[in-house]
């Protein structure tokens, strides 16, 4: 299992008045089996009131509130993370709030794993009647395929284990890389099955593939996420250049899509454009919002860009957010 919890625990039918321990260093896992909790707890109450805090920052009195009863909401939720930095003088209260846990609260404690706090682990996994315990450990080598078939299920996509392995060789072991990598290929692949082409074509290299990433998601407007994706990319070491050069393809690439002579087959239009043909849909949607004057303006950006993060400014990592903010503003 990914994530290891007693079989009881798994099977609880409500979350209140119960703790759940969640502690390992693999933080995609541990943040999931947080929110998996908080769905349960919202299924039940929906408007369910949430408290979340760092154990470093709490005290006796702001750890009373919130586990204890309100006046205004009858069923709660106490998110506590950081359990590790968590005062000593306010172990033995903790303790003693997830052997007795108030019947209307839900408790939720995160450790990031290691030495520090280990003795209050030891206190709060012994409470097996009151306390469920979720372990996030890295996954091993041979569980990195595994892991990647099943986010490719839980969005509905069809692979096979080689696949699975191939995009896991060309990724790397960081699971939220490779679930950012599944997402790509899931929302590219149109239904049909991830192939081991598909993945070539996207993950040759890690740096290419994170870059192209910034790329759609500038182009299609999604300016949140394409923050989002270009500031993991460059906290992966992909040098700014190979961003740049990715948001001058991928234009290139849209600007020979809206030129292109009307009423050609898919397969004359992919070798036009010069893509596959599975990318023709991508660029279908990316084109309702651009058009040539529009594309010339976002490549003179990227251009200034390029400039920039090869020594014209200070700061690349600024000269790039400014360039994706002005590329999916610019869609119309």
């Amino acid at each position: 299992m990914l994530c290891s919890m007693p079989r009881d625990s798994q099977t609880s039918p409500s979350p209140f008045g119960r703790t759940l321990l969640v502690t390992g260093p693999e933080s995609l896992l541990a943040d999931r089996a947080v929110t998996e909790r908080v769905e349960a707890a919202r299924a039940i109450v929906p408007e369910v009131e949430i408290s979340w805090a760092d154990a470093g920052e709490l005290e006796a009195t702001t750890l009373s509130e919130m586990c204890g009863g309100s006046l205004f909401a009858s069923q709660r939720m106490a998110v506590i993370r950081s359990l590790s930095e968590l005062n000593p003088d306010l172990v033995d209260m903790m303790v003693g709030l997830a052997k007795q846990p108030d019947p209307e609260i839900a408790l939720v404690l995160v450790h990031p794993g290691g030495v520090k706090g280990k003795g209050l682990l030891d206190k709060l996994r012994k409470l097996k009647g009151t306390v469920d315990v979720v372990t996030c450990q890295p996954l091993k080598a041979w569980e990195l395929g595994k892991f990647v078939q099943a986010e490719f299920r839980r969005l509905g996509a069809r692979t096979e284990p080689q696949v699975a392995q191939q995009l896991v060789d060309a990724q790397g072991t960081d699971l939220r890389g490779l679930v950012a990598a599944v997402r790509q290929l899931h929302d590219d692949a149109d239904g049909a099955p991830i192939s081991e082409q598909l993945v070539s074509t996207y993950f040759a290299g890690r740096s290419e593939v994170s870059s192209f990433a910034v790329a759609d998601a500038a182009i299609a407007g999604q300016t949140t996420r394409a923050l989002e994706q270009l500031r993991w990319t460059l906290s992966t070491g992909t040098a700014p250049v190979l961003v740049t050069a990715a948001l001058a393809m991928s234009l290139r690439g849209l600007g020979k899509f809206v030129t292109a002579p009307r009423g050609l087959r898919d397969a004359e239009l992919a070798k036009e454009v010069g893509v596959p043909s599975w990318k023709l849909k991508t660029l279908r949607s990316q084109a309702r919002g651009w058009d040539q004057g529009r594309i010339a303006r976002a490549l003179l950006v990227v251009a200034e860009a390029d400039a920039d993060v090869k020594g014209a400014a200070e700061n690349a990592d600024f000269a790039l957010e400014r360039a994706v903010l002005a590329i999916s503003r610019g869609r119309q």
